[in-house]
């Protein structure tokens, strides 16, 4: 089985620092190849994920605007690869939503991971592609669209590559967009509350260099509140698995949210407030916490109780890269044998 998996064309993959979907893209493919599956990995030519790649572009782009020029861009990389693929491969597996509008040129199964949040244009735009096999990154996302060929698979991590900290340091951490409705500024406010220091990573994205400046900047004092910039591997690695707790105190409904199973991969636990798929991918009381509200994750701060060791097992039970490629193999194995099936009647 050949599966061409179109990734933007923005972001490496694997990314080398900010890039949840490519980071998917990458174990995925790695994870399909461990199981027999061929996978042919659509991408910019600075990739390094070892399958095969094609690519259009040679250079990544990130940040990138919000342009018509960089929507063109996006969907030219995808026009090309469902070209290309359609002479070489079994099945369409893409990333970009602006890969569903060229798919009707093509006659593969298509499957497309829902990486976005809910939005009511999207669902529409969606709706009017009923033959394509949808795949929601958490029950939660599944229930806010209706479409007839609907699947929930739980992304799934390369947990060699994170490392269990059993001895923890007196801090706290965060990593993420630094955005509101990531709620950085309520991990400041929880550390302070709580007496113990956070360090703080991620990217600070143009559309939000105002909050950054007003409501995060100011509480950095290379101390208490400490602010690494982004983070790649090796920094997430030391950053979240030294800590106490990673803080997550999400202001909306995170279709999935992978710095919650990298954390607990190393053995730290998650600290977060219930919305989304929160409750799908932390278990209260076992792999951390999980509050309604900031008062009670103040409260949990102040008192963990939760063991290293237990969490990582946790996380190799639910969210290994070996797991996620079984969950997507049956998938295109399933799509298949429909789509065989439906050309021999």
């Amino acid at each position: 089985m050949r599966v061409a998996s179109v990734a933007p064309p923005f972001i490496p993959v694997p990314p080398v620092e900010y890039g949840g979907t490519e980071l998917f893209i990458a174990d995925l493919a790695r994870g399909l190849q461990a199981v027999g599956v061929e996978p042919i990995v659509y991408t910019n030519g600075e990739s390094s994920v070892d399958v095969e790649r094609r690519w259009l572009f040679e250079k990544s782009q990130w940040p990138i605007k919000g342009d018509a020029y960089n929507h063109l861009k996006d969907m030219e990389h995808a026009t090309w690869a469902i070209h290309d693929a359609s002479g070489s491969c079994d099945i369409l597996h893409m990333n970009t939503v602006f890969g569903l509008i060229p798919s009707r040129l093509s006659r593969l199964p298509l499957v497309y991971t829902v990486h976005c949040p809910t939005d009511r244009q999207l669902s529409a735009l969606y709706a009017r592609f009923p033959e394509v096999n949808y795949v929601c990154i958490s029950n939660d996302q599944r229930k806010r669209e209706t479409l007839p060929k609907l699947h929930t698979i739980h992304h799934g991590i390369n947990l060699s590559k994170y490392h269990l900290q059993t001895d923890k340091q007196d801090y706290l951490s965060f990593i993420g967009r630094i955005a509101p409705i990531k709620g950085t500024h309520l991990a400041i406010e929880i550390a302070k509350r709580a007496g113990i220091p956070l360090k703080i990573a991620g990217e600070v994205q143009p559309e939000y260099r105002d909050y950054f400046e007003a409501k995060v900047k100011p509480h950095i004092d290379g101390k208490f509140i400490e602010y690494a910039g982004l983070a790649d591997l090796a920094a997430k690695n030391e950053l979240l698995g030294n800590s106490m707790a990673m803080l997550f105190p999400i202001k909306w409904d995170e279709p999935f949210g992978l710095v919650m199973v990298e954390a607990m991969a190393c053995g730290t636990p998650v600290l977060a407030l219930r919305a989304g798929s929160v409750p799908e991918i932390v278990k209260d009381g076992v792999s951390g916490y999980i509050a309604r509200n900031i008062d009670a994750l103040v409260r949990r701060v102040q008192d963990l109780r939760l063991v290293p060791a237990e969490i990582r097992g946790y996380v190799e039970q639910n969210f290994s890269q070996e797991r996620m490629a079984r969950d997507y193999c049956a998938l295109y194995t399933r799509i298949l044998d429909e789509s065989r099936d439906s050309y021999s009647v």
